[in-house]
């Protein structure tokens, strides 16, 4: 759908962004009252009955050249990733990025939500809250579900519709390479060796996203839920006592180049929401004045409100694997047999991510000591005394993750690692904020409207691997990744392109080990080279206290105004240690019990 042949000039409640969240909260919302009137706006395309979004195995068209679903954002260029920009791309899709990422099933740790109420003091966000709504969302169709699983919602988890011999042979050498570290079974959260699950129905092997089960579905049969999709929201608009009235809107010309480009204005009777995502929602937010003076009149926006205010850094390390081995690497190049055995069986690799094995990593001692001791220092703070919270998360793909015009067309795995909370510690942290204080700015990313456009770049300056804790991590996890991939039957080699230029005469060039200092510089300037984000973007909107940097408080409204909200990944207050989509997930359903009880609602 892109505009309606009629859209209501008024509605209950508006969202600003259409992504996994907004959507959770349009249906909940929707199902609950059929009598209430809801508007989504989102920027991007509709997915509706998409093959490129319900087959699994075609996300990584979502992220190739060109895409229309994903929308990149470049940062400021910064000496800690050796003169590069860092580049972060997030969903541009009525669903947001649920609708086209790696369909990745890892939850977070309950201390991460427990952080959120205890550490940051937001009642009602700790894991005894969120945990049912975790189950609330979701149908785990694996055979051991335990407590925290659900068993009744619209979201499938499964294994996928292939176990792939590159996920076998990963955790085969692993339990042989570090035997202390066990297997989780399938219904644990833990930090151990895992089969990976994954947001795909079992049944149909399609995609599992909120869209097709709750908004699609929804809008045949609840006349008052519309979403317009194709449209870039302007601003919020304000009555004279500070509350938010509407949303200002226009066409987005990428999809509707011939359309007329007035702005249109939809008015909200009860609530705005804005729900576009950690770079999309604080844009919003500034362009409606509501934001830091230095920030607002840099780009010619009359201040409304003065609010002075995560990603995770991953390296994918690629390998060439043998002619026999079961990858992806043929599908991305449209392999007609994979979709021919999709199309009779609904199983296969069609039907699949790549990624089957993953370890939620922990050091031991002796790992600790490797580590060096500006780790140790946020170990000793922050992982010491909570033994859920991993400190890497390392996952094994059976395809190429990487530039493919780099290396031949062949058959490859990739493993991949990303620590899971940057450094320094959350007590001065937050990956992504609205404007910082000035003691604190230099532990923080920052992300603020480039420009008055709504389709202006941000103006970002990232942060990443400033801190030496980072760095080390990602060199301590390639050399411990080489281990295991080096050891996999399937191993035939590394493109040279796409690791470490070692000194002449390193052992680390031709065996499995590297040990000297060199060859740590090498891996340190490959690390830096090689950095990129894994989509995890959060806390741009931060749910803390005001003047401590905070944007929206613990029932998401925005300080200093009324009638506006913020439900995203924005509003994340400190980082969370797995794949972020079940955190928006959650941060929806939350929102929806929180505007439900506001207004009366029985039922969500």
């Amino acid at each position: 759908m892109s505009i309606p042949t009629k859209i209501f000039d008024e509605y209950d409640i508006v969202l600003a962004g259409g992504g996994a969240a907004a959507c959770i909260i349009a249906g909940r919302l929707a199902t609950a009252d059929a009598n209430l009137r809801i508007l989504i706006l989102e920027a991007g395309p509709t997915t509706f009955n998409d093959l490129s979004h319900r087959q699994p195995a075609r996300f990584i068209h979502h992220i190739s050249p060109g895409s229309r679903t994903v929308r990149v954002h470049a940062s400021t260029p910064t000496a800690a990733l050796g003169g590069r920009s860092a580049f972060v791309p997030t969903g541009q899709c009525l669903g947001g990025g649920g609708s086209v990422n790696f369909a990745m099933y890892t939850r977070a740790s309950a201390s991460d939500y427990d952080d959120w109420e205890r550490v940051y003091r937001n009642p009602g966000w700790g894991s005894q809250d969120l945990i049912p709504l975790l189950r609330k969302t979701e149908t785990y169709q694996l055979a051991h579900g335990g407590p925290t699983h659900g068993r009744d919602g619209p979201l499938r988890v499964s294994y996928g519709g292939k176990f792939i011999d590159i996920g076998q042979q990963f955790l085969e050498v692993a339990r042989t390479l570090d035997p202390s570290r066990a297997s989780a079974p399938s219904d644990a959260d833990t930090n151990n060796l895992d089969t990976i699950n994954v947001w795909i129905d079992a049944e149909t092997g399609y995609r599992s996203d909120v869209p097709h089960h709750l908004i699609y579905p929804l809008a045949e049969t609840r006349p008052n839920l519309h979403f317009v999709t194709g449209v870039h929201v302007k601003h919020i608009t304000f009555d004279d006592d500070n509350r938010a009235t509407g949303v200002a809107f226009t066409l987005n010309p990428l999809f509707h180049p011939d359309g007329p480009t007035e702005t249109r204005t939809v008015r909200a009777s009860k609530l705005v929401v804005v729900s576009a995502g950690s770079f999309g929602s604080p844009g919003i937010l500034e362009r409606s004045g509501i934001g830091a003076a230095s920030v607002l009149g840099r780009v010619g926006v009359k201040q409304r409100v003065d609010l002075p205010g995560a990603d995770h850094n991953i390296v994918f390390t690629p390998y060439f694997a043998a002619d026999g081995a079961e990858t992806l690497d043929h599908i991305v190049r449209s392999d007609e047999g994979a979709i021919e055995e999709f199309e009779k069986t609904k199983q296969g690799l069609i039907a699949h991510n790549s990624i089957d094995a993953g370890i939620k990593w922990r050091p031991s001692e002796s790992e600790l000591a490797d580590l060096g001791p500006e780790f140790r220092k946020h170990w000793d703070a922050w992982y010491a005394d909570t033994p859920d919270k991993p400190v890497l998360w390392i996952g094994c793909g059976g395809m190429l993750i990487g530039d493919p015009t780099l290396v031949p067309a062949r058959k490859y795995f990739t493993v991949g690692a990303y620590n899971v909370r940057s450094h320094p510690p959350p007590s001065v942290y937050a990956p992504l904020t609205l404007p910082a204080d000035r003691n604190t700015r230099r532990a923080r990313s920052r992300a603020h409207q480039g420009c008055k456009r709504c389709r202006g770049a941000p103006d970002f300056v990232p942060n990443y691997l400033e801190s030496l804790a980072d760095v080390h991590l990602l060199v301590w996890s390639y050399k411990f990744i080489r281990e295991i991939a080096r050891r996999m039957p399937h191993f035939r080699g590394e493109p040279p392109v796409l690791h470490p230029k070692f000194p002449a005469g390193s052992a680390a060039a031709v065996v499995p080990h590297a040990e000297g200092a060199e060859d740590d510089r090498a891996i340190e300037e490959y690390v830096r080279a090689m950095f990129s984000t894994t989509w995890h973007a959060l806390g741009t909107c931060a749910m803390k206290a005001r003047e401590e940097g905070g944007v929206v408080d613990s029932h998401l409204n925005v300080y200093g105004v009324r009638g506006l909200k913020v439900a995203d990944l924005s509003i994340a207050p400190g980082n969370v240690s797995a794949n972020t989509y079940s955190t928006a997930l959650v941060i929806g359903e939350k929102a929806a019990t929180i505007i439900a009880a506001e207004l009366g609602i029985v039922g969500v």
